[in-house]
């Protein structure tokens, strides 16, 4: 993914000290504001009950683009108020102001702490004490959820002190400042034992992989769907036809039906219409399992989202723009194969009816008011790919589908073909760093063209085109290099626990193994993997793991049978079918006349090389090649 700096902002809310400011003052400071028509219209003022925002992701709905205070506890909405602007506006220890979406989950996270004050009647936040802060703690950690049925995980617990943190730091600048810090002597991470082993960045990633079989059902689903894209959209145009002639409803069903069968489908329009939804969402999983786009980044994908570049080698090189929130990086360049491209344009054509609808949305609204504020909201809809039909206040209109939606969705899809499976549009982005990295790896054994440009140099590639920005998406990137780091262990993990290994390093290790003082300097087994599979190089050539620096060997490609005598190479188990037909060929060659002396003491030596190979894993070449003792 490449960066574009993004136009500067046309208004920010400037940091306010409340305690030093008048209520009158206070209600008319403006909170957040869109452009229409190139004039700046208030949007929210501080004195109002809800605020509503301009600039959050498309992917969220309307709960989660305001703040709606009227839902907290009276006694503390005026403190409530004057912290969350605090946050807009100054963020958390001078670090940077904090985005609208952050604004409203911080207030969210708050509303515990100050239900627990309202059950303790405690009206006062500056007169609070210690010991009501570690009863907050006490009582979070006892917490059943009523969702999970079980204690609140370490993210949420850190959540909701980090917010209490956050109260105490931004409170000494409204009109009731926190006396005292919660916990002087702690911190958020700690009490919800999120530090040392529990820290998160010592931990697994929380997002499931999805297995390589499931995936590859739902990929091959969505394929199929593409493939018949054409024709779906065909029909559903030849639908919107009917829809517009001056005929009655009974009319138009009967003529949608006769339609639909002369055209070769048979069957009903509601059956064309799960079709055409269920088109959109092989799209998305399509786009989002060959990019690594995160859910609001797909949302903000718009027409003429695709740009091509060729390189030095005439290569074609395809890219999707689309709009980055998560990382402040703007509109950006994520590299895709082609079958992406494709799904692109078919989302172009599918998205043009719901495009119309918000076009003429726009046009009435501008003429009924030409100040009304959702012509700026639904503008940031016009030309979105992946759009719906909702309701808002009882008014049909059509926006981008939200996460909630896209995971009702892609659910829907899975379970249509047979699979279980609980899928998240959140599993698309941690599945696609999975395969870049077996790409990088030489593993990578499905989807592979999708996946080619992932073992090239990423940093060469995104580097090739200068005038379309110069920073990369640095977090896909390191959640490329942890699914590396993590199937290296695997592989590490799978060498120890092998009787056998063949290959000159294979071999070395497992003599390393077996002395019992080379194991004590490692604290465990796990310490004992992961630093191993840190200082080694390793990738898959096919035949076997190759543990060089560099890929010039030719036993990676032309001369395979060298691996066995190679201080580089690691031969498990896994390949000894392929040494065991290999062996099984050459001795067919031997009854050839035509291969002259040189070729038949080239047989004779690679024969040798595969015996020994197989000898290292324990197979009896002579008297039972076909079994591994």
């Amino acid at each position: 993914m490449k960066s574009i700096t993004p136009p500067a902002e046309t208004f920010s809310p400037k940091p306010v000290d409340f305690s030093k400011t008048s209520i009158d003052y206070q209600n008319r400071l403006i909170v957040s504001t869109v452009v229409i028509d190139g004039e700046l219209v208030i949007l929210s003022r501080f004195g109002d009950d809800t605020w509503h925002f301009n600039n959050t992701p498309t992917n969220i709905g309307k709960y989660s683009s305001s703040i709606q205070f009227g839902i907290y506890p009276e006694a503390y909405r005026g403190t409530i108020k004057e912290v969350a602007f605090c946050y807009l506006t100054r963020g958390r220890d001078s670090r940077r102001k904090a985005q609208e979406s952050s604004a409203h989950r911080f207030v969210v996270s708050l509303n515990p702490f100050f239900k627990y004050l309202e059950r303790l009647g405690t009206p006062d936040i500056q007169k609070l004490q210690h010991p009501i802060f570690r009863n907050f703690v006490h009582e979070s950690r006892s917490l059943i959820s009523d969702i999970t049925k079980k204690p609140l995980g370490k993210s949420a617990l850190v959540q909701r002190f980090v917010a209490v943190e956050a109260l105490y730091e931004l409170s000494q600048y409204t009109n009731t400042p926190l006396s005292e810090h919660p916990w002087p002597d702690s911190s958020a991470v700690f009490l919800a034992n999120g530090t040392g082993a529990n820290a998160p960045h010592k931990q697994q990633s929380l997002t499931p992989l999805i297995p390589d079989d499931i995936f590859c059902a739902i990929f091959e689903k969505a394929h199929d769907q593409v493939e018949k894209s054409d024709y779906l959209l065909n029909l559903r145009d030849e639908m919107e036809k009917i829809n517009n002639l001056p005929i009655s409803e009974g009319k138009q069903r009967t003529l949608k039906n006769k339609t639909l069968l002369k055209l070769g489908y048979p069957h009903k329009p509601f059956d064309l219409r799960k079709e055409i939804t269920d088109l959109r969402t092989s799209c998305y999983i399509i786009i989002a399992g060959t990019s690594g786009c995160r859910n609001h980044e797909l949302a903000n994908l718009q027409n003429g989202s695709h740009h091509k570049t060729e390189g030095d080698d005439g290569e074609i090189y395809h890219w999707m723009r689309t709009v980055s929130e998560k990382t402040y990086t703007g509109p950006s360049d994520w590299m895709v194969p082609p079958i992406a491209v494709r799904a692109i344009r078919i989302m172009e054509r599918w998205a043009e009816p719901y495009q119309k609808k918000i076009a003429i949305e726009i046009a009435a609204r501008r003429k009924a008011n030409p100040r009304d504020p959702e012509i700026a909201l639904a503008a940031k809809h016009a030309k979105a790919l992946f759009l719906a039909t909702n309701k808002s206040g009882g008014v049909e209109g059509c926006r981008s589908l939200g996460n909630s939606g896209w995971n009702t969705r892609l659910q829907e899809f899975v379970e249509s073909a047979g699979l279980n499976w609980e899928i998240t549009t959140h599993q698309f982005r941690r599945k696609f760093a999975n395969y870049a990295a077996h790409s990088k790896f030489g593993d990578l054994r499905y989807l592979k063209e999708h996946f080619k440009h992932w073992s090239m140099d990423m940093t060469l590639l995104y580097a090739m085109d200068d005038t379309w920005g110069q920073h990369f998406d640095l977090d896909l990137l390191f959640e490329v290099e942890s699914e590396e780091q993590l199937i290296k262990e695997g592989v590490v993990s799978q060498w120890f626990d092998e009787k056998n290994l063949g290959g000159g390093y294979g071999r070395s290790l497992k003599g390393w193994q077996r002395d019992p003082l080379n194991l004590a300097i490692f604290k465990d087994h796990s310490t004992m993997i992961k630093s191993i599979a840190e200082s080694t190089a390793i990738r898959s050539n096919g035949h076997s793991w190759c543990t060089a620096d560099d890929t010039g060997c030719v036993g990676n490609t032309v001369e395979r049978s060298r691996c066995g005598g190679c201080n580089n190479a690691v031969i498990g188990k896994e390949h000894a079918p392929m040494y065991q037909a290999l062996y099984g060929n050459l001795q067919t060659l031997l009854d050839c006349k035509d291969i002259g002396e040189a070729g038949i003491i080239r047989v004779n030596r690679d024969l040798r090389r595969y015996a020994d190979v197989l000898g290292d894993l324990g197979i009896d070449v002579e008297t039972n090649l076909g079994q591994a003792t």
